[in-house]
């Protein structure tokens, strides 16, 4: 029997969350999944190596790989590895003289980040670095970028200076636009139609299931929308299409509704329909100004216990999997 072919969008802590959840799936459904992730990362480890040495930046990519991976031991002391951070070194002492801190370059870096930044300049190509990475750690999927040239984030934002909370100004770079304190009015890659990686248009195409969220809304739900060849594949796919909707607001997404979610998928691709929504049904407020908006995108609320039980805005992902199974398994 052909298995079920699952498409996830995303980035970050979202994504990881959702691939986590899709295996959880497996035991009853037989999957086979893709994630896309984007490639606008600019802080912290992903964001250094990006400035000094160029190239995509590995952060998502690593923590995509690493939700996916096998469940041997050596593979899940391969996965602690890739997430394994340098700390700063200890000041070294010198004869004589008093300890004293160097500057310490591996300081911050996840082992991940440097395997994957390596394995891209060994291989030549950042797909066949990730294939190599996904093989090492024995992951149950793929793992592709949303193109294989990195982008910069680029946001207008409204009310960032509170003495003019009126003015509208440019934020760019994807963390920049993550902890803006204003409201965003748009957003757009650099440069504005970079090109989409052609695996990842393939697996769309041939997709039974393209899932999008849960995750930050503007810096790695959207963005896979503003990517020309990869939303004329999201919208040609005879692929149905859930959403999965985050349980609160992030401060990149500070006053936007869970309906509000919705109509800015709309917004950026105005093409595109959805078969099913997934909203955690504590966090969902009144659902029916929710399935209004699903409605507007052809789509059906599906309401579950999908957040962790000790209160914190993280999806759990025994509780997703478990949500997503009659979802996905459903007949056409």
């Amino acid at each position: 029997m052909t298995p079920t072919r699952v498409v996830a969008f995303g980035g970050g802590h979202g994504l990881s969350a959702s691939l986590r959840a899709l295996r959880h799936c497996v035991p009853g459904l037989d999957l086979d999944i893709t994630a896309v992730v984007t490639v606008g990362d600019d802080g912290g480890s992903s964001g250094r190596l990006r400035a000094e040495r160029g190239g995509l930046p590995p952060g998502d990519l690593r923590q995509a790989l690493v939700a996916l991976s096998g469940d041997h031991p050596a593979t899940r002391r391969s996965a602690a590895l890739f997430q394994h951070r340098f700390a700063a070194a200890t000041p070294v002492p010198t004869l004589g003289a008093p300890a004293r801190a160097v500057g310490d370059p591996l300081a911050g870096h996840a082992v991940g980040n440097l395997l994957l930044h390596g394995l891209t300049e060994l291989l030549g190509d950042p797909v066949a670095a990730l294939d190599h990475a996904g093989a090492m750690l024995g992951a149950v999927g793929r793992v592709l970028p949303m193109s294989r040239q990195p982008v910069g984030i680029e946001a207008r934002v409204r009310g960032v200076d509170p003495d003019h909370p009126d003015e509208v100004r440019t934020v760019r770079g994807q963390h920049q636009v993550a902890v803006t304190t204003g409201v965003v009015e748009s957003l757009r890659l650099a440069p504005a139609a970079p090109a989409a990686c052609a695996e990842a248009v393939t697996a769309v195409r041939a997709a039974d299931w393209l899932i999008f969220g849960p995750g930050s809304w503007y810096t790695s739900v959207l963005p896979h929308l503003l990517v020309p060849g990869l939303a004329d594949a999201i919208v040609s796919s005879p692929a149905r299409r859930l959403v999965t909707l985050n349980l609160v607001a992030e401060k990149e997404t500070s006053g936007l509704s869970l309906p509000d979610h919705l109509d800015t998928l709309r917004r950026y691709l105005p093409e595109l329909k959805v078969d099913m929504v997934l909203a955690d049904s504590t966090a969902v407020g009144d659902p029916a100004a929710v399935e209004r908006a699903a409605e507007s995108l052809g789509a059906r609320l599906v309401l579950a216990p999908v957040a962790v039980v000790d209160g914190t805005p993280r999806h759990d992902p025994a509780a997703l999997g478990a949500a997503l199974v009659p979802v996905l398994g459903a007949d056409r």
